[in-house]
């Protein structure tokens, strides 16, 4: 497969993970009270729910990532930490509710989540 016929979303999704590493996925799994695949799975949900590709993870409002790379990189990195804080709860809401998992354990994993993606996202970036 070639990479132009890649899903995206899997492919952030897939680097988002490597980004984490066993370890985190790990530690992920241990906040969770989960094993290593649901914890996977569950870091899957949240990236979908920031990057606005999840039509099974309703958020309340627009996903803080959509568009994201079109930001001009992330020399705006200060700004952008500060929205996506803001959004992070709802985030964690919704992702609680799809998962079933508990809201304050999945909180803690949208906050370890969202700085590894936006990595990710800039690496991309730097990249093109």
């Amino acid at each position: 497969m070639s990479e132009v016929d890649e899903n995206p979303l899997t492919s952030l999704q897939d680097d988002v993970l490597d980004e984490l590493g066993d370890d985190r996925i790990g530690d992920i799994a241990r906040l969770l009270g989960t094993d290593e695949t649901g914890a996977r799975q569950m870091v899957g949900t949240t990236v979908a729910a920031l990057s606005g590709e999840a039509e099974a993870v309703a958020t309340p409002h627009e996903a803080p990532l959509t568009g994201v790379a079109t930001l001009g990189g992330f020399a705006t990195g200060g700004l952008m930490a500060g929205v996506l804080a803001e959004e992070a709860e709802s985030v964690a809401h919704a992702v609680a509710r799809r998962t079933g998992l508990p809201p304050d354990a999945v909180s803690r994993v949208v906050g370890m989540v969202i700085p590894v993606e936006l990595a990710v996202l800039t690496k991309r970036t730097a990249r093109k």
